[in-house]
């Protein structure tokens, strides 16, 4: 492997790292600190939806402006922050079938909702996995864009190497370092 290739591979491997730091700080740690996490004297309150679209439902049928907001960045937030992992897996993985791809996308997502019900933080719902997977679906769906675009996957690994530095590195510090969030 050429020196700048392994440069840019290292480089995406970062990023991919410093996003799913970023998932973990914003899916489980933006309710309670890691400290607190464990600490014996918390108080967990566990919910979980199980009935799909539930919540997005109810979101829809809110009829105060401040539920309407929550739930517009609830919904935009859950599919947007699985929308990269859509694009790096294919982008990491030998195989990029769409159904292999997705299938590990759920897994994560039914991953985090299984800790959050065990632990105690925020909501499980199934309307999240089914959001995260929107997500992840059109994260695919752009990689495989930027593949016929381009008709070349190393034009596409260069492309998103670019897309990287100048969206995803400042995005993932502004969102790690810059929003108040425990940690």
């Amino acid at each position: 492997m050429k020196k700048r290739e392994r440069i840019k591979t290292v480089f995406l491997y970062g990023v991919f790292i410093c996003y799913i730091i970023l998932l973990i700080k914003i899916l489980l740690l933006s309710r309670v600190s890691l400290l607190d996490l464990f600490h014996s004297q918390r108080a967990s309150i566990r919910s979980i939806n199980l009935i799909p679209f539930h919540s997005i439902m109810g979101y829809l049928s809110g009829s105060s402006d401040t539920i309407r907001r929550f739930a517009f960045g609830n919904v935009v937030g859950n599919i947007v922050i699985f929308i990269p992992l859509g694009i790096y897996l294919p982008l990491f993985k030998k195989d990029k079938k769409l159904l292999v791809n997705l299938f590990l996308i759920f897994t994560v997502s039914l991953l985090v909702e299984i800790i959050q019900g065990l632990l105690g933080i925020g909501v499980s719902d199934i309307d999240d996995i089914i959001l995260n997977c929107l997500g992840g679906v059109i994260g695919i769906l752009v990689y495989k864009f930027l593949l016929f675009i381009l008709r070349d996957e190393n034009k596409v690994y260069a492309t998103i190497t670019i897309l990287s530095a100048i969206i995803g590195i400042p995005v993932i510090l502004y969102l790690l370092f810059m929003v108040k969030m425990r940690f």
